[in-house]
């Protein structure tokens, strides 16, 4: 479900950030219809942020396998998933229009590079989405530009993304304060821009690896205005996870509560004035 080759200001490496090399576990732990939360927490509030109608026709940048684009048709879209990983893209075309609605039109799918979408038309999608991926695209400059570019005066983008202040490999985490009694999220770093190595299948020392891009917020909404876009909607989302036994469970369900681990971020191509 990701981009393509890193190479940027942040550091330089022709190491590949998409997941294709785990394409089958990453299938395998998503599925037909996407994980726990993404089901209930992602993609039912990506929709309504989305606002979309029946047949606008909708992009989902870093699709991966597709789970959002088959929540898309079944919503009456007609979806366009591109991902940067031909085995992802190979198997989102495998699971057709999914379980829920086998009857639902089934999205079409992409092998693309999420900085360069000039293989797409001009002003063809009312909506544009892209789901937890943004980090792992090194440039926003041109990744915002070609999505602005396909999209419709006054089409929606919505972006989701693992928290920047408060959600940083190797920079963040949580700890507890004995004295006080207080579950905390620890940030050791957040406005400079950074790169960092990720493991991209947990659990089994393969070596294999891609970049996750640390951004402070004010880079988005920079680049966001500079490809032409209106930020009109911000969103913070909480873990649903809860803690139901142990001494530290009350605490650790109020830090949950109060620090947000995702983003969302809505914006608006600017109407054309003609």
């Amino acid at each position: 479900m990701r981009h393509g080759k890193s190479k940027s200001r942040q550091g330089k490496s022709n190491t590949p950030t998409h997941w294709g090399k785990v394409a089958d576990w990453y299938d395998d732990l998503v599925g037909d219809e996407g994980t726990a939360f993404q089901k209930e927490i992602i993609f039912p509030r990506v929709l309504r942020l989305l606002s979309i109608r029946p047949e606008d026709a909708v992009l989902d940048l870093a699709c991966g396998q597709g789970a959002f684009c088959r929540v898309l048709c079944q919503a009456g879209a007609r979806a366009t998933g591109v991902d940067a990983s031909p085995e992802l893209i190979r198997l989102a075309r495998e699971h057709g229009a999914g379980p829920s609605d086998r009857g639902s039109q089934v999205p079409t799918y992409l092998v693309g590079d999420a900085r360069d979408l000039s293989f797409l038309p001009e002003g063809q999608f009312a909506a544009a989405s892209c789901l937890l991926a943004i980090q792992n695209i090194d440039r926003l400059g041109p990744t915002f530009q070609g999505v602005v570019r396909a999209l419709i005066s006054g089409g929606r983008f919505v972006i989701v993304m693992m928290h920047p202040c408060f959600r940083g490999p190797k920079h963040t985490g949580w700890e507890w304060d004995p004295a006080r009694g207080v579950q905390f999220r620890r940030v050791d770093r957040y406005l400079l821009p950074r790169k960092d190595p990720i493991i991209t299948h947990p659990g089994k020392k393969t070596g294999e690896y891609t970049w996750s891009f640390h951004r402070p917020l004010e880079w988005y909404f920079r680049a966001l205005r500079g490809a032409g876009f209106l930020v009109d909607a911000m969103e913070e989302w909480a873990s649903e996870k809860t803690s139901t036994s142990g001494p530290r469970a009350a605490a650790e369900n109020q830090a949950r509560k109060e620090i947000p681990m995702f983003l969302a971020l809505r914006a608006v191509k600017a109407k054309d004035p003609r």
